[in-house]
């Protein structure tokens, strides 16, 4: 496992792998998380442009990928409930993979909190799979935040060591 920054030629293989999450995502009753193409080109371009946009490589090929930094998430600005502390923190957004490789979310997910001490993330209420990740990392549920842009709300999850 290879984990590295995106770069401009993987944007095809990264659609692909988001279609498939999203297929994944519907088959455990998940239709609604990302919906018409999301992310988009666009979105990934912002990511990778940022800096932001990883991949998970393994013998050379692109399985997964995610969005990762260390920073301030502006919809993690309100809350409603509480996060477990105001220290600086990671962000997680996006994790998906093509399934070929079992636990490569898992795998993901470990780079980032490896990385941080401190990590925030969210996730539908019908992202059944990716809470119980969250919650087999140690992961707190600590309340719901509205997306920026969308308004469309998320159960927002800390990790803090």
């Amino acid at each position: 496992m290879a984990i590295r920054k995106a770069v401009l030629s993987d944007l095809d293989t990264l659609l692909e792998i988001y279609a498939i999450a999203r297929d994944f995502m519907v088959s455990y009753g998940n239709a609604h998380q990302w919906q018409e193409g999301y992310p988009s080109r666009k979105i990934l371009i912002r990511d990778l442009q940022a800096g932001h946009l990883f991949v998970d490589e393994i013998d050379g090929e692109i399985e997964g990928c995610f969005v990762f930094f260390i920073g301030e998430d502006p919809s993690y600005l309100q809350i409603d409930g509480a996060w477990l502390n105001q220290e600086p923190y990671g962000v997680v957004h996006r994790i998906a993979s093509r399934r070929r490789i079992p636990h490569i979310g898992e795998k993901m997910l470990q780079y980032c909190i490896d990385q941080v001490d401190n990590m925030r993330i969210d996730t539908h209420h019908d992202n059944i799979p990716m809470q119980k990740m969250l919650k087999k990392f140690g992961f707190v549920h600590v309340g719901t935040i509205e997306l920026i842009g969308n308004h469309e709300k998320r159960l927002a999850f800390q990790l803090a060591k």
